[in-house]
């Protein structure tokens, strides 16, 4: 089982919006992109929803036999480890082995000596093709590396190797995931890290890495440009290199995570991927459930009124929602308005501080990271919220659909 060259995780917390996600995908095969939906949900969004992994698979299945959808589709396990990845083996088909917590956690000194030893080789100028310098390799610094990330790693093989013995070689999509950190991965920090990968037998197909700057959930990415693109094109050479070196699948891709909207970086992206025709997976789950509160807004009166219940409960309750989510937001609590004021607002006032339109006056980057974490509010709330949705299902629709297509895939791929 290979995924296609491009491919995108949508995540529905509420697993009302498949078919509007899906649109987006059909809107892109119109202009000549085809692009693998891959719908996502974490154990930890399934608990604060009380949901079950066969409730994404079912929501995907419908929408892809509503629209006749032909191409390839998957769900995705994501984040998950050896404490919950069971619950996602029957409806899943593509494991993001999510290893982020153990980078650092060090490995039988027996192991990183042999995994120093295995990559003497490197020990030196390490020249990747593309890449204008030589990395300057010692051994101290493959020792450092195998340190830092070789126990994570076997964590992963160990995931893998788990839902290998319940699905079978080969019927699943394994990603290999570590960008839910403070540190970025270095090219060269790659290039070790996949080389261990391939000593476990993980035959990755998508690596999310973390790269310099920040990612924050539902909002752009803040950092240098010039040093991310570096990064990413450097990585773009180190992975095609490592799968000649390592034997790794032909078809491994980074995968670019976090559910920051990226705006800034995604014509980087997107000219590399162009300029060395590789792949991409890219991830935007979280924005969905931003969509659904902004198209509650714009529907004006009930729809209004949820949309303020949920910002009031966010707000009231942050201490709770905001820690699981410490890594990837940044919020300026000064600059959140209080439930109160938001209560006088309007369907405009409201819809446009939450939408991410940089150049709108109304836009507020820290009022939209709160609502993106809280969607544990609106499922406390019952059926109040899904209803809601159910009734204003086409105005939600349209927001789902226009900005998963309008904000994202066209700014990826240059679309005009």
């Amino acid at each position: 089982m290979e995924i296609g060259k491009y491919s995108w995780g949508i995540g529905d917390r509420f697993t009302l919006q498949a078919e509007a996600q899906l649109k987006a995908m059909i809107l892109a095969k119109n202009a000549g992109i085809e692009i693998v939906p891959v719908w996502n949900k974490s154990n930890r969004e399934h608990t604060f929803i009380h949901s079950e992994p066969a409730s994404t698979r079912a929501a995907a299945d419908a929408a892809v036999k509503a629209l006749g959808w032909k191409g390839q589709y998957f769900c995705d396990a994501d984040h998950i480890n050896m404490n919950n990845v069971d619950r996602f083996m029957s409806a899943c088909d593509f494991f993001t082995l999510d290893v982020a917590d153990y980078i650092g956690e060090e490995a039988p000194a027996e192991e990183i000596n042999a995994f120093v030893e295995t990559n003497k080789k490197y020990i030196g100028n390490l020249t990747i093709p593309g890449i204008a310098k030589p990395f300057v390799i010692t051994e101290d610094e493959v020792r450092r590396i195998a340190k830092k990330f070789l126990f994570a790693v076997k964590q992963a093989a160990t995931i893998y190797q788990h839902v290998v013995k319940a699905k079978g070689e080969g019927n699943f999509i394994p990603e290999v995931s570590m960008d839910e950190v403070n540190d970025a991965q270095s090219p060269v920090e790659m290039f070790f890290i996949l080389s261990a990968i391939a000593q476990y037998k993980i035959p990755a197909q998508t690596i999310a890495p973390k790269f310099t700057g920040r990612f924050n959930k539902g909002v752009d990415y803040v950092g240098d440009l010039k040093q991310f693109a570096i990064e990413f094109e450097e990585d773009l050479l180190v992975i095609d290199y490592a799968i000649k070196e390592f034997g790794l699948p032909e078809n491994l891709k980074l995968s670019i995570h976090s559910g920051s909207d990226k705006f800034s970086i995604y014509p980087v992206m997107g000219e590399l991927i162009k300029k060395y025709d590789k792949g991409i997976h890219v991830k935007t789950a979280g924005t969905t459930w931003l969509e659904e509160v902004i198209g509650l807004a714009e529907a004006g009166g009930d729809g209004l009124e949820v949309a303020k219940k949920i910002y009031a409960a966010a707000y009231e309750n942050r201490e709770e929602v905001i820690p699981p989510y410490a890594t990837v937001i940044d919020i300026d609590f000064s600059k959140l308005p209080t439930p109160e004021e938001v209560n006088t607002w309007n369907s405009k006032k409201f819809a446009e501080s939450l939408r991410h339109i940089q150049s709108n006056p109304n836009y507020n980057p820290d009022f939209r990271q709160l609502i993106h974490v809280a969607f544990k509010m609106a499922a406390n709330m019952g059926n109040v919220y899904t209803d809601a949705l159910e009734k204003h299902a086409d105005i939600v629709g349209k927001q789902v659909t226009e900005n998963l297509w309008g904000r994202h895939i066209k700014l990826l791929f240059g679309i005009k």
